[in-house]
């Protein structure tokens, strides 16, 4: 079973990543600003943020992933490019001879092709505020894929165009930068079998340095 530090565990996609892990038996640490707000999650609970990389260094020892589920809330979306450079730089300090957990980060769906061509951000009529929230995941993402995989072994998994709470089915499709879609067409995936899917990755290891995505 894998040791896990997970960034975010409060949120809608982390609180599912959460239970998923733990149902699975691994060992996980919620890396959370007010542990207050983590009591009887079954997780460790750690103080730290993501954005400080020397506590994401201090969550990376002895750990075997670690794992951002992290987003902005209400506030500036370009914390997602923070993070993600928090995650990276905090991993490195480490040192050369250290062993270092892989970095898995939750993406977003506006950098997936759809089928027609475009970007899921280039649609018409998407609200600016989610434009920027796409950009951000996007900008993340570019960062991520100047790091070496044999720096650090990151993955990031974007969700289908469309997430939201709903049913634990444990099945889906996988994709890399082209949008999953349906027969009908529709992009979508619950984010309890988003879960499934990360977590998946996370014992399978099946996409070192890449972005990959899911959806029914």
């Amino acid at each position: 079973m894998a040791k896990i530090a997970l960034f975010g565990a409060t949120g809608t996609i982390g609180t599912r990543v959460l239970r998923e892990a733990l149902d699975r038996g691994h060992e996980v640490t919620a890396v959370v600003r007010d542990p207050a707000k983590l009591v009887d999650s079954g997780a460790e609970v750690m103080p730290g943020d993501v954005l400080d990389p020397h506590s994401v260094a201090e969550a990376a020892v002895g750990r075997d992933v670690l794992v951002s589920a992290v987003g902005p809330g209400g506030g500036d979306p370009a914390v997602l490019v923070s993070a993600a450079k928090s995650l990276i730089g905090g991993v490195c300090t480490l040192g050369p001879d250290a062993p270092r957990p892989r970095v898995t980060v939750v993406g977003g769906a506006g950098s997936l092709r759809t089928p027609e061509g475009p970007l899921v951000s280039d649609a018409p009529g998407i609200p600016e505020p989610l434009r920027a929230l796409m950009q951000a995941h996007a900008e993340a993402l570019d960062f991520l894929r100047t790091v070496p995989v044999e720096e650090v072994r990151w993955t990031c998994l974007s969700p289908a165009a469309q997430i939201a709470p709903g049913t634990r089915t444990g099945t889906y499709r996988l994709g890399l930068d082209d949008l999953v879609v349906d027969e009908d067409g529709l992009s979508r995936i619950s984010a309890e079998d988003y879960a499934v899917a990360l977590v998946d990755e996370i014992e399978r290891d099946g996409h070192p340095g890449k972005r990959f995505t899911v959806g029914y």
